[in-house]
């Protein structure tokens, strides 16, 4: 999920340095699938009596705010002497546009819940992986191939697949669960996924075509998501202490997806939001075997079909020439 030509432009090209650059980059894309994958039994492992004791507005700001602090503690120590080039309002405003989708698309999930049920929001959601590719190929004029154009098909089978029931908990399996999608839900689902693909290619677009270090990038971008999220938490809170809650596992959930969040911030910059899918692919798996071993949850044959699914995507988009 990378090629030798993400790297910036003047780098020591020596096989030994190559070899690591490529190395460390894998390292990273793995983490970033263990901790995408890990995000739902993260949830779980805080619940008490089956309900999130925590304001889930209140950990999205500490995401934001910890993202942004690692970033400046970075542009301090790398980037601090082109700070003068780097600071204008021209080269903030941007960021505003992603900012203000992810947050329309958070509120989005919400209301959908309310005209589709939960398993069916699972499959539909899909469908952002084929609005996120046809808007990059759009927006950012890169034509795929038949071939690669199937590779992403295969991962919205995947996806499909393993939402639909790729792990089952077989104590709570049950014939009647009620499976309905209205019109108005089917419509919200179609805007939330270009919504989602929109607000991904977008900031890909502004990353990619800044001259300016990407710590300064991320501090453009978070400062803005501070805003929002702020804004999101003060109006929909409740008269609650803001660490009610909180547990070690809410803390790890923080830490580890803000390291996420500069991950995808690096993958954006130096490869492309295709990879970024194929990052989220994986992580399907990753949780489908933490629930596995963790809680014991059955792995079906839809899961294995999605793993052989995934596996031919990245063949067919990466290794076949």
């Amino acid at each position: 999920m990378y090629s030798v030509n993400i790297e910036p432009d003047g780098s020591n090209n020596s096989p030994g340095r190559k070899r690591l650059k490529q190395i460390l980059w894998g390292l990273m894309l793995v983490l970033s699938v263990t901790i995408y994958g890990s995000h739902a039994p993260l949830i779980y492992l805080c619940k008490v009596n089956g309900e999130i004791p925590f304001s889930s507005s209140a950990v999205v700001l500490l995401i934001e705010l910890s993202k942004f602090v690692i970033s400046l503690v970075f542009f301090l120590i790398q980037d601090w002497k082109s700070l003068k080039a780097s600071v204008s309002w021209h080269l903030a405003a941007p960021y505003a546009v992603p900012a203000v989708l992810y947050g329309a698309n958070n509120n989005l999930v919400v209301y959908i819940q309310h005209f589709m049920d939960p398993s069916s929001f699972q499959v539909l959601s899909n469908l952002k992986i084929v609005s996120t590719a046809v808007l990059y190929s759009l927006f950012l004029r890169q034509r795929l191939s038949v071939r690669r154009w199937l590779s992403v098909f295969l991962l919205l089978a995947a996806g499909v697949f393993y939402s639909y029931g790729g792990i089952q908990d077989l104590e709570k399996v049950s014939s009647d669960t009620n499976l309905y999608v209205t019109l108005p839900g089917l419509l919200l689902m179609l805007a939330y996924c270009l919504i989602s693909g929109l607000s991904a290619v977008y900031t890909e677009m502004t990353l990619k075509t800044q001259k300016i270090p990407l710590n300064m990038q991320n501090l453009y971008l978070y400062s803005f998501g501070i805003i929002i999220n702020l804004t999101a938490h003060l109006t929909s809170s409740k008269n609650s202490d803001f660490f009610d809650g909180f547990s070690v596992w809410v803390w790890v959930i923080i830490l580890s997806q803000a390291l996420n969040g500069l991950i995808m911030s690096l993958v954006m910059k130096l490869s492309n939001n295709i990879t970024r899918l194929f990052i989220i692919s994986f992580s399907m798996l990753a949780n489908g075997f933490l629930s596995f071993i963790l809680f014991q949850l059955q792995l079906t044959a839809l899961f294995f079909l999605a793993v052989v699914l995934i596996g031919l995507a990245v063949y067919m988009y990466y290794g076949m020439k």
